[in-house]
């Protein structure tokens, strides 16, 4: 033996030290399991008297409670130098009917000598801290449940305030008034439909194609009141995309559909009016196009209205940019988003806060 290498003796009695010495729940194995040693913390964390604990295996535990198939495995792996646990997790049951959950770290002590070889063994009682998480997670769970059961709550407080407007606007006898309250139902059933979309969705995401397709049926079916004059239909790749970007969508579309079906087509003129989307990631155009009249035709479409308001607005929180040109027949309104014209809205933003 080298005169710098430090004899077995020794190396057996700091392994000892070590585990007495410990503020870890450690135990000390020989090459038969039996126990050596255990730190005060261990024999206090799970009420094993430190004068009766030495000699026996650690199976031998609580009245044999921690006899466990598995810990054999892990145990008998880690000693055969197949394997080292690390931070294996288990249940133990105690004598007294409790459920401990332990994490176990094994690790095996090779002396040099290949006859005393013995083992290392922590062991974390983490009972406690599974508890808090599973009480955390039922938490989440019925906070997940309390929230969905108000987007229901709230989709049907709006439609009945859509199913108002649109009495109110039956009874008016001003034009205006009725135009004005016929829009506004139309905003809010949008609103109740993208509710009813979040409330059937995972973590905020809404699948676009059918919210779409249901905002334009509802639209649909209060403003077209012949279906072989007029059709609302949507071309729409099937993404998902997050609530709020939903949100800011459904009331663009709302806003250019209401617009397309009352201005694209005068005097019962048929035609068709197409949602459409496309994209991938955050590249995308979103577009109402109409086979109407056309721009030229109808100056009343170009006014800085309230809808035209909305519209610019949302464009540009959505960092898209707005397009409308002559689809010959008819008009095309596009949003269109892509990285480099998000940065330039932004950076035209920050320009305009500056020289407030």
């Amino acid at each position: 033996m080298a005169a710098d290498t430090p004899p077995i003796n020794l190396h057996r009695t700091l392994g000892l030290a070590m585990a007495l010495a410990s503020d870890a729940p450690l135990l000390l194995l020989d090459e038969n399991l039996a126990i050596v040693a255990a730190s005060d913390s261990f024999c206090s964390a799970f009420g094993i008297d430190p004068e009766t604990v030495t000699g026996q295996t650690i199976y031998d535990l609580d009245h044999r409670h921690w006899d466990l198939p598995r810990l054999h495995s892990l145990i008998d792996a880690t000693l055969s130098g197949a394997a080292e646990v690390e931070a294996y997790e288990i249940e133990i049951e105690t004598s007294a009917g409790l459920v401990r959950c332990v994490v176990i770290k094994a690790q095996r002590l090779d002396y040099g000598d290949g006859l005393n070889t013995r083992m290392m063994v922590t062991v974390i009682d983490v009972t406690e801290e599974r508890q808090n998480e599973k009480r955390q997670q039922e938490l989440i769970h019925a906070n997940a449940a309390l929230l969905h059961e108000m987007q229901h709550r709230v989709a049907n407080s709006l439609q009945i305030i859509a199913s108002i407007l649109m009495q109110s606007a039956r009874k008016v006898q001003s034009t205006e008034a009725r135009g004005h309250l016929s829009d506004a139902h139309q905003r809010v059933m949008s609103i109740a439909t993208l509710q009813r979309h979040l409330a059937g969705s995972d973590g905020g995401q809404v699948e676009l194609e059918p919210y779409l397709a249901q905002l334009c049926a509802s639209i649909g079916a209060s403003m077209i009141y012949d279906r072989d004059q007029l059709t609302l239909i949507t071309k729409v790749d099937p993404v998902s995309i997050g609530g709020d970007v939903s949100v800011s969508m459904g009331l663009v579309v709302t806003e250019l559909v209401i617009n397309a079906l009352k201005h694209a087509f005068p005097d019962g003129r048929p035609g068709h009016v197409v949602v459409g989307y496309a994209g991938k990631g955050d590249n995308w155009i979103l577009s109402v196009s109409d086979d109407g009249v056309g721009m030229d035709e109808n100056a009343e479409r170009s006014q800085a209205g309230l809808g035209t308001r909305i519209v610019q607005a949302l464009a540009k929180q959505l960092g898209a940019e707005i397009s409308v040109d002559d689809a010959a027949p008819g008009t095309r309104v596009a949003l269109t988003r892509t990285a480099q014209i998000a940065r330039q809205i932004a950076a035209n933003d920050e320009a305009e806060i500056a020289a407030v």
